[in-house]
């Protein structure tokens, strides 16, 4: 148990035990960050054991990340969606690429004709705008900014000092990441 998922998860009642039954064969640590004020996704997760469910003191997709991350106690964390559009299969993979990098983005678009079961055409383009914004100032070697699909070295995801609220944090990570000169493969 060396990884640490960080699975956000407001409103997934119905997503998140599809999910997490997905990885139930996996040896890792869960922690589902969710509003407390939740029900109905407390209740349809309370039959999972090894879960630590942590309430959300802010609102925010990028808070509940961040006051997740402040809770992995393990050497790698990922921060991994409850909706199931993160595939777990890649796991062990991105954990293998963290033996000589310190993060490892997924992307929804690195290969021809592949994409996002929920991508809309006005997503879509707008994901691919701001990628190329990202590529373009930033010089990042990125295919998905909107895509927080990780695996991380804790300690060095904890220093990145992130302090995005909301789904901005989905492009402060990677911009902040090359910033900092953090060892990435995309």
């Amino acid at each position: 148990e060396n990884l640490t998922l960080i699975i956000p998860a407001k409103n997934e009642e119905e997503a998140l035990p599809i999910f997490l039954n997905e990885i139930k064969d996996y040896s890792l640590k869960i922690l589902v960050i969710l509003p407390e004020d939740d029900q109905k996704t407390k209740d349809s997760i309370k039959n999972f054991k090894n879960i630590k469910i942590i309430f959300q003191k802010k609102n925010g997709y990028g808070n509940a990340i961040i006051e997740g991350l402040f809770e992995v106690e393990t050497e790698y964390c990922c921060i991994i969606n409850a909706d199931g559009s993160m595939d777990p299969k890649y796991l062990h993979s991105m954990l293998n690429q963290c033996q000589n990098n310190d993060l490892v983005f997924a992307s929804r678009y690195e290969k021809l004709n592949s994409g996002s079961e929920d991508d809309t055409i006005i997503t879509y383009i707008g994901n691919k705008i701001f990628t190329l914004i990202g590529k373009f100032l930033f010089r990042l070697p990125i295919t998905d900014i909107l895509y927080t699909y990780i695996v991380g070295k804790t300690d060095i995801v904890k220093k990145l000092d992130l302090k995005q609220k909301d789904f901005r944090f989905c492009v402060e990570l990677p911009i902040k990441a090359k910033k900092k000169k953090i060892e990435h493969y995309f």
